[in-house]
């Protein structure tokens, strides 16, 4: 099957478009007949599987203002129009990928949207979760006549669950190896961990959000260069700034840290509020003032202990739950990848565990959540149960996502 995922992240950095072959070999402990959503766990198909194509296609500062200025202070005639924009923009990038590698959207089996989150609210208190992702399937489909899967998250909430992390089934799907477990660190506006079996291993996936990934350095970024930079270039800013341990540890005290997994996060947490709090602290701890637009005037302190804060968040998470699982690598995926500085603070925090690029892989850093995606659109129409109860805290495995056909001619 050939099959597209789309994702949209909440770095607000654009739209990544997957191209995805995937051809199926006999399920992990099938049994005879359909399955079915009430099974007692989770199966992980064994596929083979390629990357046929990839676009990254970015957003426009002004696109992400739009973006930014519905999900933060829009009413519903914002988000209703935000719904149907994000859905032509979506569209667009899914027709130009498959332009460029030549493939007509007939041959398309199905495409995974995983859409824009706006808002996401995990259970806490004795209430449920909600979780709103926008990015309208009805325009996706006709505009590319491709049947849609979207709206994945909402059923892992409807029992109990976090919504989050989704990626983690795919991730076994695609990337368990027989030769020892893989520890998998996403990057993207938030950070997420998945640490997966060896293959044929019956251990559970652990998985769970660690806190930010760079949506706190975009913000700062964008502050510091009044809009010029949408995210620390090179880690240019963190490099040349010092790191404030009286800011840090008052970061690190967020009760979102003091949480066990299944947890999940968003910006409404580590967004540009956080970041606001982080200046005002850094001004009365330092007494340097940080002028808006004036990249000289103190942000690269803030950018340097912002950076420094994800890298402990990460570590943390590791030293608390992921290294007594076993595995000697960190596979880095997202946008955060690519920023040295990070990288860096990282590799300190996790040593001795060994840092390796996504692409090691077998797939770009940046396409990992969107094919994650088109395989659970792919769950959805082999009608399996495609969420972790371990990994979302849900009561039990479902399939995930609502289907809009498309119009074949």
């Amino acid at each position: 099957m050939k099959l597209l995922g789309i994702m949209s992240g909440t770095s607000l950095d654009g739209i990544d478009v997957v191209l995805l072959e995937v051809e199926e070999f006999p399920v992990e402990g099938a049994s005879s007949g359909e399955p079915t959503a009430d099974l007692p766990s989770p199966r992980f198909p064994s596929v083979a599987w390629r990357v046929s194509g990839f676009l990254s296609r970015p957003y426009s500062g002004s696109e992400r203002n739009v973006i930014r200025e519905a999900t933060e202070s829009g009413g519903p005639k914002e988000l209703a129009l935000l719904h149907t924009w994000l859905g032509e923009r979506f569209s667009e990038a899914a027709l130009e990928l498959l332009g460029t590698v030549g493939e007509s959207p007939q041959s398309i089996t199905v495409i995974g949207s995983h859409g824009q989150t706006v808002w996401h609210e995990p259970p806490g208190g004795g209430e449920r979760g909600s979780s709103l992702q926008l990015g309208c399937p009805a325009t996706l489909a006709e505009r590319t006549g491709i049947d849609v899967v979207s709206d994945f998250r909402s059923r892992d909430l409807a029992v109990a669950g976090h919504g989050a992390p989704l990626v983690p089934w795919a991730d076994a799907v695609l990337f368990r190896h027989p030769s020892g477990p893989r520890i998998l660190q996403n990057l993207g506006g938030m950070g997420n961990v998945t640490w997966l079996p060896r293959l044929g291993d019956p251990a559970p996936v652990l998985a769970f959000d660690t806190g930010p990934g760079v949506a706190l350095l975009d913000a700062a970024a964008e502050l510091a260069t009044g809009g010029d930079w949408r995210y620390d270039v090179d880690g240019a800013l963190a490099s040349r700034g010092e790191v404030s341990e009286a800011v840090l540890s008052r970061l690190m005290a967020h009760p979102f840290f003091q949480e066990a997994p299944p947890r999940s996060t968003g910006r409404e947490v580590f967004g540009r509020g956080m970041v606001e709090m982080a200046v005002a602290w850094m001004r009365a701890e330092t007494e340097v003032e940080l002028k808006p637009a004036d990249p000289e005037s103190g942000w690269p302190d803030l950018v340097a202990t912002l950076t420094a804060f994800t890298a402990r968040s990460v570590g943390d998470a590791y030293r608390e739950w992921v290294v007594r699982r076993g595995g000697e690598e960190v596979f880095l995926l997202g946008g955060g990848a690519r920023n040295p500085a990070l990288r860096n603070a990282l590799a300190e925090e996790l040593d001795p565990l060994r840092l390796s690029p996504g692409e090691e892989l077998g797939i770009d850093p940046d396409a990992r959540e969107a094919a994650a995606f088109a395989v659970l659109a792919w769950a959805h129409l082999k009608k399996l149960p495609a969420n972790l109860p371990e990994a979302t805290g849900s009561s039990a495995p479902r399939i995930l996502g609502s289907f809009t056909p498309g119009v074949r001619p």
